[in-house]
């Protein structure tokens, strides 16, 4: 898997995922391209099965403790992707005007000529913060907002890409189930389009 972890705030940062402190880079189009450019056909992704197991894990309440809980899907995870951290207003799927530069970067990448040939999952995440149920309602609306950015606001087809939120049912950080790199956006590579 070839995975690169973006934080937004003010600026916008690129950490790779597996270092702990780094130096920052500017988020580039051609980053997010070769990242995304990578398919696994050995590796497929059951979106419709995803978004049951999200509903299922939530009804069945697979214990209170967050911290505890394993991650659903160690495929998702396996996949070509990258996550960032795009900013709503809280407790709301309105995207707040500083991550409109995020996604019009993912946008231009999501349209240059390498990628056109793809399907892409855009999942969205929350921490584990507030009522789990609330939270799997809120990332769905979260993820479909920025797939309607990206379709509506940058052209990109709506088939290409599907939303689903799985809520605080696949934490980043279990270890911190409260943390803000809990609250991310995935996209997600899910393969041909064409």
């Amino acid at each position: 898997m070839k995975a690169i972890a973006l934080v937004f705030s003010a600026a916008i940062a690129l950490i790779p995922a597996t270092a702990a402190v780094q130096a920052q880079e500017r988020l580039s189009d051609t980053q997010l391209i070769e990242t995304l450019n990578v398919l696994d056909q050995s590796k497929t992704i059951d979106i419709v099965a995803l978004r049951r197991q999200a509903v299922d894990s939530v009804a069945a309440n697979r214990g209170p403790d967050a911290s505890l809980r394993e991650p659903l899907s160690q495929e998702l995870d396996n996949l070509s992707q990258f996550t960032v951290e795009i900013q709503f207003r809280t407790g709301s799927a309105v995207i707040r005007p500083a991550s409109f530069r995020t996604i019009g970067v993912i946008a231009d990448s999501l349209l240059h000529p390498t990628l056109l040939e793809y399907k892409f999952l855009i999942v969205g995440h929350t921490d584990a913060v507030g009522d789990r149920k609330s939270n799997l309602t809120l990332s769905q609306k979260r993820a479909d907002a920025v797939r309607d950015a990206l379709v509506t606001t940058f052209g990109i087809v709506p088939s290409r890409i599907v939303a689903v939120g799985l809520g605080e049912e696949q934490l980043q950080n279990r270890k911190n189930p409260d943390a803000a790199a809990n609250r991310r956006v995935q996209i997600v590579n899910v393969g041909r389009f064409r």
